[in-house]
């Protein structure tokens, strides 16, 4: 059993005069409940526990109650190894890391309880304080989600894990309570709407703990707010502050709310689907939750929301706007896919998953917190919607040469360039030669406008105004090179054979006609 000093002896003595559980007790003096139980029988023995007679005096405590008075403690397998132990605490190793070199290096063969306790009673554990924070009206309010059980599902009629989105007033403690099957952002963002509406107007404060749907990454100086509720929390006009991680009690006011909810509403109801469950939970907040005598502030939610509704901030004249919240990966081809839509991305994201947020107008498409592109929204599936800086500049080139300007640009070279782009583009399905028409207009960079317009002309003479030619051309360094005498284009023979067919295949022809073989 611990020995506890006479201060904390005496602080006993006085919870239990007082009606306190022994399970509060020990959790505020940090000790086991047989301690507690064993100080409540020597108190009840002696008559200490006895509210109508006066407390005794701390000599006669000490006497009957004190150190002296509790049977002797066992002496702890770890005593041998005090200063070790001591020692390690001071340096901050962690208690499993103290039991491992006990049994690794010094042959301890305890268990590691005991070495827990030791530590317990060497260094024993401070004490938490809390401040209650009591806010004015209008100031703050606490959100968060609690379980639900198993609701039926109106839309797709399966029973599936519900969750209870709860909204909690600081001041009048008045609340907005929704069923939901989500705990996403759009769904986050959404209750926060409607509980706004509820209300009539919105707090300058909201305290939320640190669940994905709002927090990024969790810390109590610079925690990172998620891109689609910093925006709504811009848009109404509230400080979002998130809780200290893994400290409830700096949302103590929801945390009790959440479990009012859950004991009162939820235990042992019976649901149809989730809209008979809202529907009740309006009715239960106006009603017996609302008219309630709250146990801290001793005064119904429902009496003091009627004077803090009037000095919450003003609705703004149009609702936070929000469709939906996807994550989508770019693909290779430097687009995400939207609701069956593709939209483009820088190309160095490529591999990424980004957030895309989806409005009625536009599409934005955020990496983590930064926004990387704002687009329009597609007007059907299947639509691309696509900027050509997004891609390498290798690949944006053949976007940006299009016909028009492929057609504009050969006739800055000169004509024989033009005329070369003008019967590649003048077929019946000009765009097959677009291709090659791009790479005639590429070859600008590499060889210079002059070298290409006389390559183009020499091209021209051949009769062969392709791509290859021209680049033939330009590999053998003949684009200067005049053709039959320096002839004018037009006036260049076509090329014939010298010989007859014939003459080749001789017994092949009968009257000009090809025999069988």
């Amino acid at each position: 059993m611990e020995r506890l000093t006479m201060q904390e002896i005496r602080d006993i003595v006085y919870r239990l005069r007082s009606g306190q559980s022994e399970r509060q007790i020990a959790r505020d003096l940090q000790c086991s409940r047989t301690t507690i139980r064993r100080y409540r029988s020597q108190a009840e023995a002696l008559g200490y526990l006895d509210a109508s007679e006066p407390l005794p005096s701390q000599e006669a405590l000490l006497q009957d109650l004190g150190p002296a008075s509790a049977p002797p403690l066992a002496t702890s397998s770890v005593e041998p190894y005090r200063e070790l132990v001591v020692g390690w605490l001071d340096r901050g190793v962690e208690m499993a890391a103290i039991y491992e070199r006990l049994l690794e290096n010094h042959g301890y063969r305890g268990s590691y309880s005991s070495v827990r306790r030791f530590a317990r009673h060497v260094r024993p554990p401070q004490k938490r304080v809390c401040v209650r924070i009591e806010t004015e009206p209008g100031q703050v309010a606490q959100v968060d989600f609690g379980g639900a059980g198993r609701i039926r599902n109106s839309l797709t009629g399966k029973v599936n894990q519900a969750y209870c989105y709860v909204m909690t007033l600081g001041y009048s403690r008045h609340q907005y309570v929704e069923i939901v099957f989500k705990q996403n952002v759009a769904t986050w963002v959404e209750c926060h709407r409607r509980a706004f509406a509820w209300f009539g107007g919105t707090p300058r404060e909201i305290v939320i703990d640190n669940l994905k749907a709002a927090i990024l990454r969790a810390a109590l100086e610079d925690p990172i707010v998620c891109a689609p509720y910093a925006k709504m929390a811009q848009h109404y006009g509230f400080l979002i502050h998130p809780c200290r991680p893994r400290t409830p009690e700096h949302k103590g006011k929801v945390e009790s709310g959440v479990h009012y909810v859950q004991r009162n509403l939820l235990a042992g109801a019976d649901f149809r689907d989730e809209i008979d469950a809202n529907a009740q939970a309006r009715d239960w907040a106006m009603g017996r939750a609302g008219e309630r005598i709250h146990g801290t502030t001793r005064q119904a939610p429902l009496l003091l929301f009627q004077e803090e509704k009037g000095l919450l901030q003003p609705l703004p004249t149009e609702p936070f706007e929000l469709v939906a919240v996807q994550y989508a990966k770019v693909h290779p081809d430097c687009h995400v896919t939207v609701e069956n839509a593709y939209y483009s991305v820088h190309h160095r994201h490529v591999g990424k998953v980004l957030e895309a947020h989806v409005s009625t107008s536009v599409v934005s498409l955020y990496d983590g917190v930064t926004l990387l592109v704002t687009h329009p929204r597609a007007d059907r599936p299947g639509r691309r919607v696509t900027r050509t800086e997004h891609y390498p500049d290798a690949k944006a080139i053949y976007l940006r040469r299009t016909p028009k300007y492929c057609r504009q640009t050969a006739a800055q070279v000169g004509p024989s360039c033009a005329v070369v782009v003008d019967q590649l583009l003048s077929g019946e399905r000009p765009l097959d030669k677009l291709r090659a028409v791009q790479g005639l207009i590429g070859l600008i960079d590499k060889v210079g406008p002059e070298r290409l317009e006389a390559a183009c002309q020499r091209a021209l003479g051949y009769n062969d105004p392709t791509l290859r030619r021209v680049r033939r051309v330009l590999d053998a360094g003949t684009e200067s090179v005049a053709i039959s005498g320096n002839q004018p284009q037009s006036d260049v023979p076509k090329y014939t054979y010298e010989r007859s067919v014939q003459e080749f295949f001789q017994g092949l022809f009968d009257d000009g006609e090809v025999s069988e073989c």
